[in-house]
């Protein structure tokens, strides 16, 4: 017996006759075969996030927008999934909607295997967004949509003519299939696979959920189920169906854990480092919180996560204040993280426990996931453009205290009794301080900085620092929480300061360079142009900078560069990019001093690099390279990086001179083994007389230390942080 459609309106007692028939005939769909569609589906869908994430960064300086970027790509495909799925299963039959998405599915394979293409690569110094956007879309757009849309149309699937099921557990595996392939993303996927075979295996895989989809959807065809608007009796749809008000509370809810995501992962790898680990930790708190949200009631216990919650906006609005712009991981990572989780709990559990039934599965996935988008648009893309530093992370803190006195205001406790009025005011006044916070961080630091500016490479901020004890007047430029360069106020204007100092490596390497006559200078990273005032007539210091706000600001507030003896120029884009586009320029050194966050981008540490920069040598030349790091043991590798390609390598470190403003900083020397820079060798032959307070690490003393814990030498396909995690 079949059920078939006609204009005329069919009474719900036939309808439910014809679909009992239809179902007593048709095969029987496995939920082991559903059940293995949404797992491999999700664990596609986050899988595919850190590779193709890994793929593009070193086209975009290695920032850490690129991965938030990439979120909120991830996050509006998802929606349009959604809505794909929702308006799929609201206007057509089960047979329709499965033909036609086997159909796309089909389709999708076409775009395989997901490589992207050299044609969204950056020119120069133009807005990077909309070629994130356009490489992603280009390469994972159709794909990720029916990935997104899978879970909600499988379940939708599966439930119809199921009275009595729980399809919101395939919610919960979904996740953990999410789950999975975010943590095994860095510890097993990276550390064994090149990011070129991440990608071929990858697709590899998504042919295999292809022809699983295609299982389902042949099984489907036995019946002809009508759509999901027709089922219900008319009294349903119009009395039952959730108000608008509480789908608005499903948005803001989401949104408001989406927004926390992005901001908090935004903060941490803007002044730690932008790495995979710092993405996928924080994305897999918000997808745990999800699974344990929606797997069952047991998880999510109001009693113990909302007294909680206020210690956590409390502390994370606490570690925004001028005081912790210097904190390390050790506490900004835990805190964060563990922040984090505990807001994703609550407002996931109290999304889920607001949950409609299942016939409007698809409207509450639609809702949550448009907030999703909401709030990752609102960091990635509309905040770069309306704030001039990181509003969005106390913002997204407030917005968290009001969504969740919403939902408690809306939904009884457990003796049925609503929140009483001293709660009532003890959660608007949490949410009040928190707001307030906003505009008092904003105050404070519009006070403290001359100009704060704030673009897709993250926000610089140039203050006038007072003397301090030993320490001098400076104009200070920061990104974010870490220090660009600083110039003395006052008749020592012209002394190179912070990680430049004459007893550093890179300025021992300059000093000597210049001995033998006039040099050529290549310099990855122009901060405030502090060594341009190592240059004197003759000389020619070429500085290759990424973004274009730190070249106006070092131009126009800092002298290093106007009262420079040498010629100096200033070539727009990604260091690595404009010099594999050059001929070779017979650099006397070059230098490489790029950081994102505080740490140097992957791709200007690999073996490829590395051939570059000795491509742009002189055969006596040397390559100086800046790893002052907090998270990072970056000398092990650069000495394996240097063995790859027949060279050595030689750190040296200098002590802080406060009275000049010089930090205590790390260089690496390195030149090629068959032809020797005399620095270089002076240095390792201890023929040198080094300043107090300066010391060296040797080839071989860097070779002891690789012995006890080996790195292996990264290339453009490879790359593993946790070997030289500190």
């Amino acid at each position: 017996m079949r059920c078939t459609l006609h204009r005329q309106p069919v009474s719900p007692a036939a309808n439910e006759k014809a679909l009992a028939a239809d179902l007593k005939h048709a095969p029987d769909l496995s939920a082991v075969l559903y059940s293995a569609a949404i797992f491999l589906s999700a664990f596609l869908l986050l899988q595919v996030q850190p590779i193709l994430a890994k793929l593009i960064l070193p086209w975009f300086g290695g920032a850490a927008a690129v991965w938030i970027v990439s979120l909120a790509f991830y996050q509006l495909t998802y929606l349009i999934g959604n809505v794909y799925a929702h308006t799929l299963m609201q206007r057509a039959g089960a047979r329709i909607s499965t033909r036609t998405h086997a159909l796309l599915l089909g389709t999708s394979l076409l775009l395989l295997p997901i490589l992207p293409s050299a044609f969204w690569q950056p020119r120069g110094a133009e807005e990077p967004v909309w070629r994130i956007l356009g490489a992603l879309a280009a390469t994972v757009g159709l794909p990720f949509l029916l990935l997104s849309a899978t879970s909600p149309l499988l379940q939708a699937w599966y439930t119809l003519g199921r009275q009595g099921l729980r399809p919101y557990r395939f919610y919960a595996l979904s996740n953990a299939g999410s789950l999975l392939a975010l943590v095994s993303y860095p510890l097993l996927v990276e550390p064994l696979l090149s990011t070129h075979r991440q990608a071929l295996f990858w697709s590899a895989a998504y042919g295999g959920f292809v022809l699983l989809c295609w299982t389902i959807a042949f099984r489907m065809r036995a019946v002809n189920v009508p759509p999901t608007a027709q089922l219900a009796p008319p009294a349903r749809r119009t009395e039952d169906r959730p108000h608008w008000k509480l789908q608005m509370l499903w948005l803001f809810l989401a949104a408001c854990a989406s927004a926390l995501l992005l901001s908090v992962t935004q903060h941490v790898s803007q002044n730690i480092a932008a790495i995979p680990l710092l993405w996928i930790v924080p994305l897999s708190l918000y997808l745990l919180s999800l699974i344990l949200c929606f797997e069952g009631e047991r998880w999510y216990r109001r009693r113990l996560f909302l007294p909680l919650l206020p210690a956590a906006l409390a502390a994370m609005a606490y570690l925004l204040s001028p005081r912790f712009e210097g904190a390390g991981p050790r506490w900004l990572i835990p805190l964060y993280f563990a922040g984090l989780f505990i807001c994703c709990m609550v407002c996931h559990g109290e999304m889920a426990a607001l949950k409609p039934r299942p016939e409007f599965l698809t409207l509450f996935y639609l809702m949550v996931s448009a907030g999703g988008a909401a709030g990752g648009l609102l960091v990635a893309l509309l905040a770069p453009h309306i704030f001039s530093s990181f509003y969005e992370l106390p913002l997204a803190l407030a917005a968290c205290a009001v969504a969740v006195l919403i939902a408690l205001l809306r939904r009884p406790g457990p003796s049925g009794k609503r929140l009483g009025r001293p709660a009532v005011l003890a959660a608007e006044l949490l949410a009040l301080l928190l707001l307030a916070l906003v505009s008092y961080v904003a105050r404070l630091q519009g006070r403290q900085s001359l100009v704060t500016a704030r673009n897709f490479y993250g926000v610089l901020r140039v203050s006038i620092l007072p003397a301090a004890g030993l320490r001098p007047a400076v104009t200070q430029l920061r990104n974010g929480t870490v220090v660009h360069g600083e110039e003395i106020i006052g008749p020592s204007d012209d002394v190179p300061t912070t990680y430049y100092g004459q007893n550093s490596g890179i300025g021992i390497a300059l000093l000597f360079a210049r001995q033998a006559g006039n040099i050529r200078v290549g310099i990855i990273g122009l901060g405030v142009g502090t060594l341009a005032r190592y240059g004197q007539k003759g000389d020619r210091y070429y500085f290759y900078e990424i973004n274009p706000l730190d070249t106006e600001l070092a131009t126009n507030l800092f002298d290093f560069l106007g009262h420079a003896d040498a010629e100096v120029s200033i070539i727009p884009g990604d260091g690595r990019l404009s010099l594999e586009r050059q001929s070779p320029q017979q650099f006397d050194v070059l230098v490489v001093d790029a950081f994102s966050g505080d740490a140097i981008p992957v791709h200007l540490l690999t073996r490829e690099a590395f051939q570059l920069y000795f491509r742009h040598l002189k055969p006596h030349g040397l390559l100086a390279i800046h790893v002052t790091n907090r998270l990072l043991d970056l000398p092990p590798l650069i000495e394996a990086e240097a063995r790859t390609v027949g060279a050595r390598a030689i750190a040296l470190t200098n002590a802080e001179d406060e009275a000049n403003a010089v930090y205590e900083s790390t260089w690496v020397l390195v030149d090629l083994a068959a032809t020797p820079n005399p620095t270089v060798s002076n240095l390792a032959g201890s023929r040198i007389a080094l300043p107090p307070g300066t010391s060296t690490q040797t080839e071989a003393q860097i070779e002891a230390q690789n012995e006890k814990k080996p790195v292996r030498p990264w290339t453009d396909d490879y790359s593993n942080l946790l070997e030289i995690l500190k």
